[in-house]
């Protein structure tokens, strides 16, 4: 296998602290101007590498072109990944640490001794013996997410301008902000993308194709309550917080909810409630891999808000719909070879392709419905948003290696 130099692009990479503000208003973008100062480092290594058109966007999104190297018309690729990192641990002072040669022991963080890795808790670690196992030091994320995507691009990048002899056609480089927030594409231009093919690089177990995502929306559902002096309030009060309780409370205590549904069950999910005893409102996520099922799911919110009023005569209930994103297999279907491409290259690369579905979204939902066919392909990262974030580097350099025969195979398929 080429030696990809990854180690150290990613060290430097993780470094760099890039945690999204999910605080912060929807019309900021990004939402932490921290994340411009990772943009900042890949534009210099890109204009380094010669990357002549490389640029950053005033939104921190960045750009880049590897010109074709063959004369005639091969499809334009993007290969996509995330500079931010996850607000749900802390991702300021990462310090990278190297385990080689991984024994199959446990793992001990140095910083939190705390945090330990094992084969128990870790699973895919019992395949990782021999191999060299990245994590952080036991106080912060990893940051593997989406920082190996960014350096498997890079790594890439670097590896096909130092050989010529190896034949693609146009490569579109894209570092988004804010995914890890769902905001990852809210300010990308695709006129100046201008690519035919997408494939984020997002993924985490070796050999993994995700071609099917969740659709989603969001619910957000607003009681109105009577409010009276508490002293005088006989059959007159109707508290809008003990309504919205008692809508949580109403559903499924045996499904439809995150923790009692796996596979390609969908969920209703309450991820927020804030309120008084005049008004209160309750934030929802819906979740379904078939769009049809997001319809059903809200009709049993109106089944419940029918049953809440009887409860609470004089309760006012508003619901508030939102689409959030859609499952990316309804477009990619329509573009088999962005599949069957990435499958071809990685049996090339040595590996056994898998298919499966993400019980979430990525930035690859919403490209693949602005017109970018959009496939997620595995990096190795492991546990991501956790102190126990983990990867294997020979992981990283086995995906790199299969973006390598999948550029190849685009250009010898277009011949």
């Amino acid at each position: 296998m080429p030696d990809f130099n990854l180690k150290d692009r990613f060290f430097d990479y993780v470094k760099i602290h890039t945690q999204a503000d999910p605080q912060a208003p929807v019309e900021k973008y990004p939402s932490s101007e921290i994340q411009k100062d990772l943009g900042r480092h890949l534009v210099r290594e890109l204009l380094t590498l010669e990357v002549s058109d490389a640029e950053m966007d005033e939104h921190g999104v960045i750009y880049a072109t590897l010109p074709s190297n063959v004369s005639y018309d091969v499809p334009t690729l993007c290969f996509c990944s995330h500079m931010d990192t996850s607000p749900d641990s802390p991702g300021d002072d990462v310090k990278p640490l190297l385990h080689k040669d991984y024994d199959g022991k446990d793992i001990v963080l140095p910083d939190d001794p705390s945090q330990v890795l094992t084969p128990d808790n870790h699973p895919n670690l019992e395949h990782k013996m021999g191999e060299d196992i990245i994590t952080a030091s036991g106080k912060t994320l990893l940051g593997a997410d989406d920082k190996s995507g960014i350096a498997i691009i890079m790594a890439l990048t670097e590896y096909l301008q130092a050989h010529p002899e190896i034949k693609h056609g146009d490569i579109r480089i894209l570092f988004t902000c804010d995914e890890e927030i769902g905001r990852g594409v809210d300010r990308l231009d695709m006129e100046k993308l201008n690519a035919d093919i997408g494939y984020t690089l997002d993924g985490s177990e070796k050999g993994v194709i995700e071609d099917e995502t969740f659709s989603a929306d969001s619910v957000t559902v607003h009681f109105t309550g009577v409010v009276e002096h508490p002293g005088y309030a006989y059959q007159k009060l109707v508290s809008a917080l003990k309504a919205a309780s008692a809508f949580v409370h109403s559903w499924p205590q045996d499904g439809m909810s995150p923790e009692t549904t796996t596979g390609k069950s969908g969920f209703v999910h309450p991820v927020s409630m804030e309120g008084t005893v005049e008004k209160a409102a309750i934030q929802f996520i819906i979740r379904d891999f078939e769009t049809e099922g997001l319809d059903q799911k809200f009709e049993y919110f109106q089944k419940i808000a029918s049953k809440v009023k009887k409860e609470f005569p004089g309760i006012e209930i508003a619901m508030d719909r939102k689409e959030q994103y859609r499952n990316m297999k309804y477009i990619i279907d329509q573009h088999p070879e962005a599949v069957e491409y990435a499958i071809e290259a990685m049996k090339r690369a040595g590996l056994k392709p898998k298919k499966a579905s993400v019980r979430g979204g990525t930035d690859g939902s919403r490209l693949s419905y602005m017109g970018l066919p959009c496939p997620n392909l595995f990096t190795g990262q492991q546990a991501i948003h956790g102190k126990q974030e983990w990867i294997s580097l020979q992981d990283m350099e086995k995906s790199t290696q299969m973006l390598l025969e999948l550029v190849q195979i685009y250009a010898e398929k277009s011949q």
